[in-house]
């Protein structure tokens, strides 16, 4: 059996309006599902648990199941390695915007997009906003908030034909550190 490794389980739109789900029982169904050290991070749905790859790799589906199945809605769960936040770390192509952690976001996609989806993006969608697509995540810096932006979730999936959710700076790093 290979050695288990720390993950985190992203989940979209949840305790917003009718989607509620209380993290002890987000984390119950991880360990349900065999995952050790399961720890929550708000409540907008940040988890980080500890897996062997197979497990891990199920651990989405799994989810999205027991939720479909326990509380009637559809919750799209994006997963990333501990390995693979430090790269995002890392790579975050606004270094000097971070000094305003709620000014940088990140978007966890589901899937990496093609090459010409990316190209499609419109970089001036809505000024003076900033993006930069790296793999599976999607930087954004909104130097004004992302209150009135363009630049939402929607938009993204819509044209990058995926699913994303979003974490401004200071969670990422925050998941960061639960997963050291």
């Amino acid at each position: 059996m290979k050695r288990a490794v720390a993950h985190v389980a992203l989940l979209r739109g949840i305790n917003l309006g009718k989607r509620r789900l209380p993290m002890k029982d987000l984390a119950a169904m991880l360990e349900e599902a065999g995952c050790t050290d399961v720890r929550t991070y708000i409540q907008s749905g940040n988890v980080v648990y500890r897996a062997a790859p197979a497990l891990a790799r199920r651990v989405p589906g799994v989810l999205e199941k027991q939720i479909a199945g326990r509380y009637g809605f559809e919750c799209p769960v994006v997963t990333r390695s501990a390995a693979e936040i430090a790269e995002i770390v890392e790579g975050n192509p606004f270094p000097e915007a971070t000094a305003e952690p709620k000014t940088v976001h990140v978007g966890f996609l589901r899937d990496r997009p093609g090459k010409a989806q990316v190209a499609a993006l419109d970089p001036d969608r809505s000024p003076p906003d900033a993006f930069v697509v790296k793999g599976r995540e999607i930087y954004v810096h909104y130097p004004k908030g992302s209150a009135r932006s363009k630049l939402t979730p929607q938009y993204f999936d819509s044209r990058l034909e995926t699913t994303s959710t979003f974490r401004n700076w200071r969670t990422v790093l925050m998941l960061q550190e639960m997963l050291r």
